[in-house]
């Protein structure tokens, strides 16, 4: 006769199954968001592919056009567009789904140091994203319609047009998530106030670094980058400051 399976390992496997279940309705919420909003959004695929193009198109030399090299791409580029929007649009959404799925594992102090960071990282990632659109590209395309070398005329396909532009929008969207990186260093116990303002000169110099890495090939890009960096850094040391406690009177608020 079979010996009656432990209870502990059957609360375990249940537990395990009703976490499985529960993060799979959460994907598929976060999944049918997008698939709503990029529904709705396909009718005006190519007004949106119209404004993603406005800043290179505005700079043109007369008579210059974007072109489509393949067969295919009126129609697919525009649709890609519509996608990243409506991920784009639905990530409030899917980080919700995310942090209703994380949360209840969380300690009390741990959801209070996550919940502003989560809003501040999406945040800074859309701040991001307009910070090139609206200041880079318009400054890089300015530049690069400048130094076309006579007798060349600059076309660009409109496929690779659209994957430097959202190469931009992740690298900026990235780099403006400084001060999130930094307050999580300091809440895990890797740096702290004191180390974060003693190595600000080499947070200088590796800003000035990524962005003449991640910037079209011109200065003002650059600096329109390193910048902003620098300062979402000196942001950072204020957030350490004000979110998370030092070390030793976190350890003896615990004792």
């Amino acid at each position: 006769m079979a010996s009656p399976e432990p209870q502990p390992q059957l609360d375990l496997q249940q537990g395990l199954f009703s976490h499985l279940i529960e993060l799979r309705s959460r994907l598929l919420k976060a999944c049918a968001m997008v698939l709503i909003v990029l529904v709705a959004l396909i009718p005006f695929a190519n007004r949106l592919y119209s404004l993603l193009a406005a800043p290179l198109v505005a700079r043109l030399p007369q008579g210059a056009h974007l072109i489509a090299t393949e067969v295919a791409s009126p129609f697919v580029t525009p649709l890609k567009l519509a996608f990243y929007t409506a991920l784009f649009i639905s990530m409030p959404v899917i980080l919700y789904q995310l942090w209703a799925f994380v949360s209840p594992g969380l300690y009390k102090h741990e959801k209070r140091l996550a919940r502003p960071l989560l809003v501040a990282a999406m945040v800074l990632f859309y701040i991001g994203c307009a910070f090139a659109y609206f200041l880079v590209l318009p400054a890089a395309f300015r530049f690069l319609t400048a130094v076309t070398p006579a007798g060349v005329e600059m076309m660009t396909d409109i496929t690779h047009y659209l994957d430097f532009v959202m190469l931009m929008f992740f690298a900026f969207g990235l780099c403006f998530e400084v001060p999130v990186a930094v307050v999580i260093l300091a809440a895990v116990g890797v740096v702290d106030v004191a180390k974060l303002r003693s190595v600000r000169r080499y947070a200088v110099v590796g800003a000035f670094a990524i962005a003449a890495v991640i910037t079209p090939p011109d200065i003002t890009s650059m600096i329109m980058l390193a910048v902003p960096m620098c300062l979402l850094y000196e942001l950072g040391v204020l957030a350490v400051r004000w979110l998370v406690k030092p070390r030793e009177a976190s350890d003896e608020s615990h004792a």
